[in-house]
């Protein structure tokens, strides 16, 4: 039976089957557990969840008269909603970038949390929790649909240590935007979603020396690295309802359309296009984070290496809609002006993808920091337009992440 108590009545061994309030309010990806570890039971009673439902028939019960019982109808709905096939909700109405970016980050922060706590019990042997991982997937899905370009930005920084968490976070924001790019229901982007976030899995179990190593590895490294979609991919099939497109990206995100990848080997179309995806957004974020071994590359430039890589790797059609959904000039992008001056991309405007909104704040002609100015080169008065890319690493701007967000401190 579900009931519904006080965190300060929980007892070791009960079992929980829901929170009441935002995953982003606790600190498990799972959702429903058996409460056995008296430093998770402290953890609730220290976050800002004051409620939780705990079915009485899987754990500890407690004395009925201090306790809400649910009438059968609320059970057959709170039931429904956690069934992994419930309805998504409605796309969001979009919303300027300036108001999802402190959201965006706050949502990071928590996801990266919740991904690492995923990872430490897969480590332990325990399935991943299906139910907690789609609500992540549904919070990174609304701040997509407000704005693609926040949350996907925001994941893109990251340090050394923490790029294997939120590189899920990251794919999963990417696999979501690109899902719809291409036309895909609600319930195929929601798995594309899910595929992204559970795609590197198995590097939970890698060899951390290996993992996190600062140098090139050696052919026997490499081969261990290698092994990762395996492993994920059969820890996926410890899950409750593990979604059949999960456990195919999972497996297939290495794969390579001129037969070249791994871990089979496939070509062409008999890779999915799930997994196709999943190798266009796994790239890019590997290539323009931060990593032990390499300092990442700019947005834009990024996409043109992709882009002189994409006839053996990536599926063309794939690549094109990730581009488009991205944007030539993605958010981040350092840019020359044709007037001399150096600006960031704030945030994508009109329907060319050559024409963003771009903070200009550096003079090339005086050598100086200009007061930032905001211009939308997809306005028909703007007769600024961007002359090409800039190497960040050449000008060592500290503040530049700042003046793409406007969040004060971001990166440093």
């Amino acid at each position: 039976m579900l009931k519904r108590i006080s965190v300060d009545q929980l007892l070791v061994g009960m079992h929980i089957k829901e929170f009441c309030g935002s995953w982003m309010e606790h600190p498990f990806i799972r959702s429903s557990f058996v409460l056995s570890n008296p430093k998770d039971l402290q953890t609730i009673r220290s976050s800002s969840i004051r409620e939780v439902w705990i079915d009485s028939s899987k754990g500890v019960d407690v004395p009925v008269t201090v306790v809400a019982v649910l009438p059968k109808q609320a059970e057959r709905e709170i039931e429904a909603a956690l069934n992994p096939r419930a309805p998504v909700k409605q796309a969001l109405a979009p919303v300027p970038i300036d108001r999802e970016m402190a959201r965006a980050a706050q949502i990071c922060k928590q996801a990266k949390q919740a991904v690492v706590a995923m990872f430490q019990e897969v480590r332990m042997g325990n399935a991943v929790d299906t139910g907690g991982a789609r609500r992540l997937v549904q919070d990174i899905s609304d701040s997509v649909s407000r704005n693609p370009s926040a949350l996907i930005s925001m994941a893109r920084i990251k340090t050394a240590d923490d790029y294997t968490y939120m590189h899920s976070v990251a794919v999963c924001a990417m696999m979501v935007a690109l899902g719809r790019q291409l036309g895909l229901d609600d319930a195929q982007t929601r798995s594309a979603g899910l595929a992204g976030l559970l795609h590197d899995l198995g590097k939970a179990v890698m060899p951390p020396l290996i993992l996190n190593k600062p140098s090139k590895l050696t052919e026997a490294e490499f081969g261990v690295i290698k092994s990762h979609p395996v492993e994920g991919h059969g820890m996926l099939l410890n899950g409750e309802k593990m979604d059949p497109v999960a456990l195919d990206v999972c497996l297939h995100h290495h794969e390579k359309v001129d037969g070249s990848g791994y871990p089979k080997g496939l070509k062409g179309d008999e890779i999915s296009l799930l997994a196709k995806m999943g190798a266009v957004c796994d790239v890019y974020d590997a290539i323009t984070s931060n990593r032990a071994y390499k300092t990442g590359w700019d947005p834009a430039e990024s996409l043109r290496k992709m882009a002189e890589w994409s006839k053996g790797h990536f599926d063309p059609a794939v690549f094109q809609a990730f581009v488009k959904s991205m944007g030539i000039y993605p958010v981040g992008s350092l840019v020359l002006m044709k007037s001399g001056r150096i600006g960031v991309v704030t945030e994508q405007a009109g329907k060319s993808l050559t024409t963003p909104k771009v903070k200009m704040f550096y003079s090339t002609k005086s050598s100086l920091r200009i007061p930032a100015m905001m211009v939308d080169l997809s306005r028909a008065d703007t007769l600024d337009r961007i002359a090409g890319r800039e190497d960040p690493a050449k000008w060592r701007f500290p503040d530049l992440h700042e003046l793409w967000s406007g969040i004060e401190g971001l990166g440093r």
